[in-house]
């Protein structure tokens, strides 16, 4: 059984033990959309000044909804639209300050301000990509960025 952990240490202690989390919440289980469940529920308890977590997974050819927490979102987003398409395009990690200068951006929650997506890849092979918005300005950094892509790269490991 799952129990939430204070974190109570540096930035980068408290993501290292995250991952921790996920790794012990995945390791037994196969199936990907409960894996993905559970990682956006992870992400939604642990990160702060958050209003959307969750996954979009690749198929056929474009990003179709997964797992998330947080208000109804676009069900289908094309690679060549959005911060998520962008992302998944580039297969990189996109960090947007604030969305309103960003071309393009696809407003699900009108209450977004700045997001992070971070591509989950199987070496070269896109899987989707870990989509996540706040309500406030320039809320993600390079420390987030880090450690959302080894958290991206941990999740992978079970898809």
């Amino acid at each position: 059984m799952f129990h939430a952990s204070a974190y109570t240490g540096t930035r980068e202690e408290n993501y290292t033990l995250l991952i921790s989390q996920l790794s012990a919440l995945i390791e037994d289980e196969p199936n990907r959309i409960a894996n993905l469940a559970n990682a956006a529920a992870l992400l939604n308890q642990f990160l702060e000044r958050i209003n959307w977590v969750g996954f979009y997974l690749f198929e056929d050819g474009e990003l179709v909804l997964g797992p998330f927490q947080g208000l109804p979102a676009c069900v289908r987003i094309p690679l060549d639209k959005g911060v998520c398409g962008r992302a998944a395009s580039l297969r990189e990690t996109v960090r947007v300050a604030d969305v309103h200068q960003f071309p393009g951006h696809i407003a699900c929650d009108a209450a977004s301000q700045s997001e992070i997506v971070v591509p989950i890849l199987h070496g070269e092979r896109l899987l989707g990509v870990l989509d996540i918005d706040s309500p406030e300005k320039n809320r993600f950094d390079e420390t987030d960025q880090h450690y959302l892509e080894l958290f991206a790269l941990k999740l992978a490991e079970r898809m």
